[in-house]
């Protein structure tokens, strides 16, 4: 295996030059510090993690969070996007990502255990119950942690822009002459709390009076239901003319019912989405969405836990919303 010692000898330079120039020290030439990489290079040097980890103490790894409770997971493109660019952000760092569960093999163990059993320096939580004993643990700990559209006390947040993308998709088809708007929401989480809030006070600062039977609760992610509340709303005896979805995916579920009614989209019924995810743009007509911005979302939660991990004296927490971006697609015309 190659060494330190070796790579001093061959490029003529001392072995606390070379320790420095791998190691990313800020006070060695950048001309040095690539002669001496190009030579570990060529002599085929590896690092040795656990080495570097039992030096610096970290291990320069961080743990991602995710609990799906409908069952799309990591295949669900919005979430997808988020976890390439942690990934991404991490390595260009230097740090690895291990998913973290209440798993471990047969041996259970709660989201905090696991974390400190992979000997993680912090942890993401991308997705989960925040209300969940297990994930309020980990919360109140000693782990540093970075959380997304959710805010713990003394924690950092990475939001979504919620409150500013539901107005901005209500004055929208406001201004195409909408009056009656539906909104199915999904779970009752601190998202659908803000987007619901959005939606009713963007409502009422427009006049428009939303009936109870138009806000219906169906779940993220899961056409299913919103094919079911889509049948409730068109069975009411004055339906809406345009229905809000809670993504742009369990919108597939309203856009089969609508076509199973014999109701066309957009000339008998508006329609809209949330996310901004590549379905929305390859459906006929193409969906009129607000698009979150996932990318930036998990490169600042990466950036900023890494900034906690190795910055722990001057750390001080931070609320970031991400602004997105609606996109207007053929689902919405004026109503008849």
């Amino acid at each position: 295996m190659v060494t330190i010692t070796d790579i001093a000898k061959a490029c003529g330079y001392s072995r606390a030059t070379v320790s420095k120039a791998l190691n990313g020290a800020p006070d060695v030439k950048k001309e040095t510090v690539e002669r001496i990489q190009e030579c570990a290079r060529k002599l085929g040097y590896h690092p040795n993690a656990a080495a570097r980890a039992l030096k610096v103490g970290r291990s320069y790894n961080i743990g991602v969070l995710f609990s799906d409770t409908s069952g799309v997971g990591l295949s669900h493109e919005y979430f997808s996007r988020i976890f390439e660019s942690i990934k991404k952000e991490a390595e260009k760092q230097g740090y690895d990502i291990t998913f973290i569960s209440q798993n471990l093999g047969t041996m259970s163990m709660d989201y905090l255990e696991h974390t400190r059993y992979r000997s993680c320096d912090g942890v993401v939580i991308a997705s989960a119950d925040f209300h969940d004993p297990a994930i309020v643990r980990l919360g109140e700990s000693d782990v540093p942690t970075v959380t997304l559209d959710y805010q713990f006390d003394s924690r950092t947040a990475i939001l979504s822009d919620n409150v500013q993308g539901v107005d901005a998709l209500v004055r929208y088809v406001y201004g195409k002459g909408h009056r009656r708007i539906a909104f199915i929401h999904g779970e009752l989480t601190s998202v659908t709390q803000k987007r619901l809030a959005s939606f009713k006070k963007t409502c009422m600062e427009l006049g428009i009076q939303v009936p109870p039977e138009y806000i219906l609760q169906g779940i993220y992610h899961d056409p299913k239901s919103s094919g079911l509340q889509t049948r409730a709303l068109l069975a009411l005896p004055d339906p809406p003319t345009c229905i809000f979805y809670p993504d742009d995916f369990s919108y597939i579920g309203g856009m089969n019912e609508l076509e199973r009614q014999g109701v066309q989209v957009p000339d008998q019924m508006s329609t809209v989405g949330y996310d901004g995810i590549h379905l929305s743009e390859v459906l006929r007509p193409r969906l009129t969405t607000y698009r979150q911005n996932a990318e930036r979302m998990g490169a600042e939660a990466a950036r900023l836990l890494i900034e906690e991990i190795e910055q722990p004296d001057t750390w001080l927490p931070q609320q970031i919303t991400v602004e997105g971006q609606l996109l207007e697609g053929g689902t919405v015309a004026e109503p008849d």
